[in-house]
């Protein structure tokens, strides 16, 4: 078995940019931010492709307005979820931590709620087919869940369960063991889960879902459904990684709870969308 010292202990900086103080309290540019920035810009970039290629007609006005409803739905929607998800207890004594998202604290379920609801108002308000809708959506979700994550790993949280992989890293920031042989409590060799998770929950998905809208054929919906079960059981599978960051609950991680029911609206959402009777898209 390797010893501590042989693994590589994170020491990366949250930071791109750190200010000087300032009267505004600004510390810096973080990393975690400019995840959601370039996850934004590339559904963006998405979108225009999209348009161009004749696969999803959306004018400069319209889409600018989805792009809006979609930004709040993921950070209201994330901010929410994790609150009443994860830290409830908290979130009752002190409800103003809703607003403190300077301590991060975002919940990718919630996320997906608030997005469902931003998507809902904007086919309503432009017409659009809401099915079709989200088979767009879907399509751009993954690279900002990848980016998320990739974050998630440079701020150090988020670890990994315990393990002795060649490839583990240790946080400084995780419990602590005694270390026979350094005779002190020192922080133990972990799963970088977080970089499984870009990889499952961002660049496969993000493959499965461009290759469903660009080359197959299907009724509206049916990927929106096959996204929300494939991520839910990329979910379950990597929390097998992931150190529980909650109470469990019936045995299971909080993430992987409640994938459970992601996975029966995904299949619901499928059901309808092979039921309803609209033409077949491409």
């Amino acid at each position: 078995m390797a010893t501590t010292s042989s693994y590589w202990v994170h020491d990366l900086s949250p930071f791109l940019l750190r200010f000087p103080e300032n009267p505004l309290g600004l510390e810096g540019i973080r990393y975690y931010g400019l995840a959601y920035l370039l996850g934004f810009l590339c559904a963006w970039g998405l979108l225009r492709a999209y348009d161009a290629r004749g696969k999803f007609a959306i004018h400069s006005d319209a889409r600018a307005s989805l792009m809006t409803a979609v930004i709040l739905g993921v950070i209201l929607g994330g901010r929410v979820g994790y609150m009443l998800l994860y830290d409830f207890d908290a979130f009752i004594h002190n409800p103003a931590l809703l607003l403190r998202v300077d301590q991060g604290g975002m919940a990718s379920h919630g996320g997906f709620f608030g997005v469902l609801i931003a998507v809902f108002w904007f086919a309503k308000s432009y017409r659009y087919d809401f099915f079709r809708l989200g088979d767009i959506i879907v399509t751009l979700a993954p690279l900002g869940l990848c980016f998320g994550r990739i974050a998630n790993f440079i701020n150090g949280e988020l670890w990994g369960r315990v393990t002795h992989v060649y490839w583990a890293v240790i946080f400084p920031g995780s419990p602590t063991a005694y270390n026979a042989s350094l005779q002190l409590f020192t922080p133990e060799p972990r799963h970088p889960s977080q970089l499984y998770a870009a990889v499952l929950e961002g660049v496969l998905l993000f493959g499965y879902t461009q290759w469903r809208f660009w080359r197959t054929k299907s009724p509206p919906g049916q990927i929106a459904g096959e996204f929300l079960v494939a991520y839910a059981i990329l979910r379950i599978f990597g929390e097998l990684f992931r150190e529980p960051d909650a109470a469990l609950i019936l045995g299971l991680s909080r993430g992987q709870f409640y994938s459970i029911f992601m996975v029966m609206a995904g299949a619901a959402v499928i059901y309808i969308a092979r039921s309803r009777r609209a033409p077949v898209s491409t």
